[in-house]
């Protein structure tokens, strides 16, 4: 009996990877997207909503007490949760406020003037873009495993993509040749593959770490102490400016980003510190508005490693951590990931066009070969924008 010859290691690789690449091409292209869309989505949002257009101006900006009092004032029938800093000079400040049931409603302030410029809803660009890319408009404990396992299927691309790409260092200055559709897109796809292997491996990392905290492995949040007799109404005007005083003597480096008035841990002063590369909730003050007495400090620094992991996931995967120039770095390596997904596929289809005899087109041809999985793939994404207008509405 002759024995059965076994596939090459590197047929085997190049398997798996068009695997990876071919089924789930549309549902990963349409979450790539949407996430490369996500790093500009507050930008987006002060393109299409006038009220968060401000000028800058060369004068001190209005203090918190004074912004936070135009804000309460603008919807006096709720109850104000939380400030936000601009960010950027030719944004306004954002503050949001409870109605009693349903999403906040948003309240643009301009920081120069403590001037209201105009409210808004809940749903917004930023709102959609954040839900729809994170979890796909399901409950959070669906929708985020669904998603960031997509980060295994990128892992899987890259390292296949490595052991298929024969002396791949090579070919980080080949430029795609022509003459032939798919001799195009192949070399176009690994040209731009190369460039981005550093993109797709931070990606890919940073989605199997939210992968492991959907599933249980979340690193602890520091629990702040409950204010014994909590305010009636939140702090504003000069009140307020007398907890900011407070807050900075607690943390003089702190640079306030986030205001939270909270009824159980009092006023809460969040922002960047001498911590590098954490959300903004890993540097803060709590302080009781009662007594003027501070409750809480947070320390990025104190963080254990775990903590670290899990604070540095956001600002890492969305390019928020150096301002606009990693946003646009990001959002370039997120189109040429993006575009990875689309010529993938458009060689695997090139490729059995060439070996199908019948008429049908590359297109039909790669729909086809996606299997079932076009299918599913398309359900999830028909799902999420179906599911949109009641997972972002809310309070109007």
């Amino acid at each position: 009996m002759t024995p059965t010859k076994q596939a090459k290691p590197r047929s085997i690789w190049w398997r798996v990877h068009s695997w990876a690449g071919l089924k789930l091409s549309i549902f990963l292209t349409f979450i790539l997207a949407t996430g490369t869309l996500a790093v500009f989505a507050h930008e987006i949002d002060w393109l299409v909503t006038p009220a968060m257009r401000v000028g800058q101006q060369d004068r001190p900006i209005a203090s918190w007490g004074a912004i936070a009092h135009a804000a309460a004032q603008a919807e006096p029938a709720g109850r104000l949760q939380m400030v936000h800093a601009p960010l950027d000079p030719w944004f306004a400040v954002e503050a949001w406020v409870d109605m009693g049931k349903g999403a906040p409603r948003r309240v643009y302030v301009d920081p120069w003037d403590a001037r209201v410029t105009g409210t808004h809803g809940w749903a917004n660009v930023h709102r959609f873009l954040r839900q729809v890319h994170r979890h796909l408009m399901l409950p959070t404990r669906i929708g985020i495993p669904i998603v960031s396992s997509l980060s295994l299927l990128l892992l899987a691309s890259l390292v296949t993509g490595i052991v298929t790409y024969k002396k791949w260092w090579r070919g980080f200055l080949r430029l795609p040749r022509g003459g032939d559709a798919r001799r195009f897109h192949g070399d176009l796809h690994r040209l731009a593959g190369l460039w981005s292997l550093w993109f797709v491996a931070l990606i890919a990392l940073t989605g199997v770490w939210y992968l492991v905290e959907t599933l249980g492995g979340n690193a602890q949040v520091p629990k702040l102490p409950e204010v014994t007799a909590p305010a009636s109404a939140p702090p504003t005007g000069p009140a307020l400016d007398r907890l900011v005083a407070i807050a900075h003597k607690a943390k003089p480096t702190l640079s306030i980003q986030e205001i939270r008035f909270t009824e159980e841990n009092g006023v809460v002063f969040l922002g960047q510190d001498q911590a590098w590369l954490v959300r903004d909730r890993a540097n803060g003050v709590a302080v009781d508005p009662a007594t003027g007495r501070v409750t809480a400090t947070l320390d990025g620094r104190a963080l254990d490693a775990h903590q670290r992991i899990s604070e540095m996931a956001d600002p890492l995967h969305f390019g928020t951590f150096g301002g606009l120039t990693t946003k646009v770095i990001w959002f370039v390596f997120g189109v040429l990931l993006t575009g990875l997904a689309v010529t993938g596929t458009i060689i695997y289809a090139k490729r059995l066009e060439k070996a199908d005899r019948s008429d049908r087109g590359a297109v039909r041809l790669g729909w086809a070969g996606m299997g079932a999985w076009a299918y599913a793939a398309m359900a999830l994404v028909l799902l999420a924008l179906v599911l949109t207008p009641g997972a972002i509405g809310g309070a109007s």
